[in-house]
């Protein structure tokens, strides 16, 4: 897997004359904190979260076509390669907008695994819009291009916005920065079996199985306590506070995940909290060589999830 410095300021964009193509990482992300506070007119739902972008990644080549096509390609057989792809309705939005009358090709190297809660169908998405804004020579602000993310996805704005912490609210999709924590790094190990779960369906057996309890006051207290804790290297402090409203949900629905999730904490590892709706699992360490320890002793499931080593980029 080649390497990038994490972050799209990091990223030359290059093009040629001969063919015009920008190649981008694609991180993944974390929910460390997930919290639903009610439910929309629209049916979505208003929530807070803290983000965290980590370095696994997809890779997104974006080349220029001639026509007004958009064609999306990929290995993957677990993606749409038609308009439904997040990718196509990010291209379809800024070329009607704009009324570019180029078309585009994308092609989608995957490695963060789909439907598993990391965000990778909404990270590709946000790829897809800087590389356009370039390609094309749109010159749109950051700004302009979180308010079209907005409209393909919840977490296509925390991408385009290009921080290793963001706090979501509203849909997840009104994001902020986190002063504080630019150095601040950590570890996980990230525990994603093969199943695929869809969000909305999460979301809705929330809808029939709960309501929102805690008040936005202690929720906001908890998040500030979540952050300082962070910035400050507490972060047992932190890992203690870390929740996610989806995974009681995600587990009643999906009874099988609760092995995962004893076998881990049988193994010694604490914090294991889901990440999104889904189904992936992630523990957070402090330092690299404690990962890399278990990183090693969970090798021995490797038959049975897919086993990732990353860190916050």
């Amino acid at each position: 897997m080649p390497s990038y410095e994490c972050g799209y300021r990091y990223c030359s964009f290059k093009t040629s004359r001969a063919v015009k193509a920008i190649t981008l990482p694609s991180f993944a992300k974390l929910n460390l904190y997930l919290k639903i506070t009610g439910k929309r007119k629209d049916n979505y739902h208003d929530l807070i979260t803290i983000f965290e972008r980590v370095s696994l990644y997809d890779t997104i080549r974006v080349v220029l076509r001639d026509d007004p096509a958009i064609k999306i390609f990929s290995h993957c057989n677990d993606i749409p390669l038609d308009s439904t792809n997040l990718c196509f309705k990010a291209a379809k939005i800024i070329q009607d907008r704009y009324r570019v009358n180029k078309g585009v090709g994308i092609n989608i190297t995957k490695r963060i695994p789909v439907g598993a809660g990391l965000g990778g169908g909404s990270s590709n998405a946000a790829a897809v819009f800087l590389a356009l804004n370039k390609l094309w020579g749109l010159g749109l602000t950051q700004e302009e291009l979180l308010e079209l993310a907005a409209h393909i996805g919840c977490d296509v704005p925390f991408f385009i916005l290009d921080k290793p912490f963001a706090l979501g609210q509203k849909r997840g999709d009104k994001v902020s920065s986190i002063p504080g924590l630019k150095n601040t790094r950590l570890w996980h190990l990230i525990l994603a079996p093969t199943l695929n779960i869809p969000t909305p369906q999460i979301y809705s057996d929330w809808d029939k199985l709960y309501q929102p309890k805690a008040e936005l006051t202690k929720l906001k207290k908890d998040v500030k306590l979540i952050l300082s804790s962070l910035k400050y290297g507490a972060l047992p402090e932190a890992v203690r506070l870390f929740d996610n409203d989806l995974e009681r949900v995600t587990l009643r629905s999906y009874p099988q995940l609760k092995s995962i999730r004893l076998e881990l904490e049988r193994l010694g590892l604490l914090g294991v909290l889901m990440s999104g709706s889904g189904p992936a699992f992630f523990t957070t360490m402090a330092s690299k060589k404690e990962a890399m320890s278990y990183y090693q002793r969970l090798q021995l499931f490797r038959n049975q999830w897919r086993v990732f080593l990353v860190s916050t980029c």
